[in-house]
């Protein structure tokens, strides 16, 4: 298994050496205009290419949290295919997911992390316990609520230390998210592990949607100004 993956890391270094931007943003980052992935998903523009995580990107994590055998029936009998399901991070508040089908088991790997990288949220991190005032982004800051399919799953701000109270499956999302502490209750039929991180990735998106009453303080400046 190890070997397979030091194998798809090499090819992806090889073709990112060999990149020709296909689009307007790639080629923005290629010529030093663009500098971080944050600054595109804060402008909300779409990644068409995964070459441009990993130009802004390079120790970008993957972690397979689904893999499944599947059967289709044609006149010939059975085709039997993979489906894999995929997440990336960069363990900083970026995190993606992606899913795809291939004959075999690591070309579907390989196609399901190019689809995660083209599908990333930027996840915003706090220190949001009551009990906790560190001042570090390892939680969340407010409760969230996911859902996908029939999964229901609210997150919520946890204190230092407290660890990743979540189902196994969906650990590996908020690990590469960069998220250390925070609580969780689930809803629905959770062992299906796709809808189940589909649901976390939905929670974590909303974390950047919420937003803030500004403060007294705030609102004195703008008078005065």
């Amino acid at each position: 298994m190890e070997k397979n993956i030091e194998e798809i890391s090499e090819i992806e270094t090889k073709t990112l050496e060999n990149w020709i931007p296909k689009t307007n943003l790639g080629k923005e980052v290629l010529n030093g205009k663009i500098k971080s992935l944050e600054e595109i998903l804060l402008s909300n523009k779409r990644i068409m290419e995964a070459e441009i995580v990993d130009y802004l990107e390079p120790n970008m994590e993957s972690a397979v949290v689904d893999v499944q055998k599947t059967a289709r029936v044609v006149r010939a009998g059975r085709k039997f295919s993979f489906r894999v399901g995929v997440v990336v991070g960069n363990r900083n508040g970026i995190v993606g997911f992606g899913t795809a089908k291939d004959k075999e088991k690591w070309p579907a790997v390989k196609k399901a992390t190019y689809n995660a990288k083209m599908n990333l949220i930027l996840v915003k991190r706090y220190c949001g316990s009551w009990e906790c005032a560190c001042g570090e982004p390892h939680s969340i800051k407010y409760e969230v609520t996911g859902k996908c399919a029939s999964v229901r799953i609210t997150l919520m701000p946890a204190p230092k230390g407290v660890g990743l109270v979540v189902g196994k499956n969906v650990k590996p999302v908020l690990e590469l998210a960069g998220i250390k502490d925070v609580w969780s209750k689930t809803k629905g039929n959770t062992p299906i592990k796709l809808n189940f991180v589909g649901a976390c990735i939905d929670a974590l998106r909303k974390t950047t949607k919420i937003k803030e009453r500004e403060s007294l303080s705030e609102r004195r400046e703008k008078v005065t100004k």
